[in-house]
């Protein structure tokens, strides 16, 4: 390369977007974060959404629901794995009609996007989870959490929530548990199988928070913050279900006749052992990042984990999901469905429940499209042969 060529490629590397997001902390997907308009239409996609409830939440639930664990480099790996990833669509073929549908665990969904549990809801809102339930219920989506939704149910609202549990103690609890939130509706239990410890999450100890927000909300402007109940520290080591084991499926199932999901599956061995010790179903995921850092990816995990699983039982997966275009490459790679956690939040953060109704509705549609464009006209023309994974090596 001559100097003219040389300069000519600085030139280009200087006003590169990856240049930019080094410079101007660029995010992908938004042209100015500042000129979002503040209405339910000025977002055109989720990463805006982020950006419009970034300049409105509080920082402490911001960083909360956007951070990961220490470092953060499987966080940025969930989202970085989607750039590796290219679809190879086919042509000549009839789209006029696209069905977006799918059946998972004998329930018809009209797509394959379910909501995640996920922490902190609070932090947004009071009573988030119904908020956010009020809004799948809407969309006729699944939600999956812990709480929350049992009231919506009683009160009549058609909710298909699944529930969610870190585990339990010992069979008995286990089984009681079981037969609770059967009671209140839930139609599967889902097993988060990998917070044994509160992880070690730098952004909660630089901010000073406490996890006993996670109840009660962060301090409105000018309210005196209440006494910390659980102040976050560095390496703090505060057990959550550290006896965990696979006998736990069995505990659950003795109790009702629902499903039984484990969710955060990452080595096909365990996906082997789930299917071995009766998991209805498991979900591909690594807490979004915000467990162990350094664990890989849950598009690359996934391939391996659905061979491993050879069809016994559906595969779903989470982590780094922005885009309809992600949807897709994710049932290409043998995810049957695919959950969004901080998405949803996001929505939340920037307009509350319309908010998270625009967002389930902007990737059902991204989806929808992203399937017709690469020429398939339902789901079960989706498999591998529609993309080419690039591998980078240092």
């Amino acid at each position: 390369m001559n100097r003219r060529d040389a300069f000519r490629y600085l030139s280009w590397a200087a006003a590169s977007p990856l240049a930019l997001s080094a410079q101007q902390g660029f995010q992908e997907g938004v042209e100015d974060p500042a000129a979002i308009p503040d209405n339910l239409d000025g977002p055109v996609n989720v990463h805006e959404f982020e950006a419009l409830a970034k300049r409105k939440l509080h920082k402490m639930a911001y960083d909360f629901i956007a951070g990961g664990v220490e470092d953060e480099k499987t966080l940025r790996a969930n989202i970085e794995a989607y750039h590796r990833v290219f679809l190879v669509p086919r042509v000549m073929r009839d789209v006029s009609q696209v069905d977006t549908s799918v059946e998972i665990l004998g329930q018809k969904l009209d797509s394959p996007i379910l909501i995640a549990p996920t922490g902190g809801k609070n932090l947004v809102m009071p009573n988030a989870d119904e908020v956010v339930g009020q809004a799948a219920a809407a969309n006729n989506t699944i939600m999956i959490s812990a709480g929350g939704a049992d009231k919506l149910i009683g009160e009549g609202v058609a909710l298909n929530w699944w529930t969610n549990t870190t585990g339990s103690a010992s069979k008995t609890q286990a089984q009681s548990y079981a037969r609770r939130v059967v009671d209140r509706g839930a139609k599967v239990i889902t097993i988060t199988a990998d917070n044994e410890y509160q992880s070690n999450r730098d952004r909660n100890n630089r901010n000073r928070f406490d996890y006993g927000m996670m109840g009660t909300g962060v301090p409105k402007p000018g309210q005196p913050a209440a006494p910390p109940r659980m102040p976050a520290k560095p390496a703090m080591w505060i057990p959550h279900t550290p006896q965990m084991t696979w006998e736990m499926i069995e505990w659950y199932k003795s109790a009702v006749k629902i499903p039984v999901v484990v969710k955060c599956i990452m080595a096909p061995e365990d996906a082997e052992l789930a299917v071995q010790r009766g998991a209805d179903a498991i979900v591909v995921s690594n807490h979004g990042g915000r467990q162990l850092d350094g664990v890989m990816a849950t598009l690359d995990a996934l391939p391996d984990i659905v061979d491993a699983v050879g069809g016994k039982i559906p595969v779903l997966m989470d982590g780094g999901i922005r885009r309809g275009g992600d949807i897709l490459k994710a049932l290409s790679l043998g995810a049957k469905a695919i959950l969004i956690g901080r998405a949803p939040l996001w929505g939340l953060g920037a307009f509350g429940q319309p908010g998270v109704e625009r967002v389930i509705q902007m990737l059902k549609a991204e989806f929808k499209l992203a399937l017709a464009l690469a020429g398939c006209k339902d789901v079960t023309e989706v498999n591998r042969r529609l993309v080419r994974r690039q591998y980078k090596f240092a």
